[in-house]
């Protein structure tokens, strides 16, 4: 359950998004909602994403794997909620969307996704536990820029998992099978 309202004061600011959310996602984001109840933060937040989808250096796939590996991780529901359905929209293998919770398990994955996903996990970890093998490993495969890209996906995906956990929001029904609510981060599949 929500630890704020999702009933935020209805000024001009937030009915604007909340139309422009319906257009794109067919219903208002909870994580909007949440955050419309400080307007600075909202507004600062979208500029944000806004930003950050204009990165071009990094395979849309494997930012999406990385994003999800970290959201898993953390056990941010409504993060593997929203980016299966987003990554299922893109166009990318329904098979590697569902089994991220425990890719290390699973044989649908490359090498180079493995470790992306492994980067992923070891920046999520608190302390981060990156090690200079596997980051020379991602640079020597995607090089400088996307190397950077897949970092900084990494770091904004924390951010946004940790806001919505701390938050209490939870899936909002745009993928039903990606529910991590009972499920210990990326120990095994959530029960469908």
């Amino acid at each position: 359950m929500a630890r704020i309202s999702l009933s935020p004061p209805r000024t001009l600011f937030f009915r604007a998004m909340e139309w422009y959310s319906k257009r794109a996602y067919g219903k208002v984001l909870d994580p909007g909602k949440a955050m419309a109840h400080n307007s600075r933060v909202l507004w600062s937040y979208l500029r944000f994403e806004q930003s950050v989808a204009k990165y071009d250096k990094l395979d849309a796939g494997l930012k999406a794997l990385a994003e999800m590996a970290s959201a898993a991780s953390i056990g941010c529901s409504w993060c593997m909620d929203f980016g299966h359905w987003e990554s299922q929209r893109r166009g990318l293998d329904p098979r590697k969307l569902r089994d991220v919770p425990l890719w290390r398990e699973s044989d649908v994955y490359t090498p180079l996704e493995r470790d992306v996903m492994a980067y992923a996990e070891a920046m999520t970890a608190n302390a981060p536990e990156v090690d200079d093998e596997l980051a020379a490993r991602l640079l020597g495969s995607l090089g400088e820029a996307a190397f950077v890209e897949l970092t900084m996906m990494v770091a904004v995906e924390n951010m946004r998992s940790r806001f919505n956990s701390a938050m209490g929001l939870t899936s909002q029904g745009f993928k039903e099978f990606c529910d991590l609510r009972d499920v210990p981060a990326g120990n095994s599949r959530p029960a469908v």
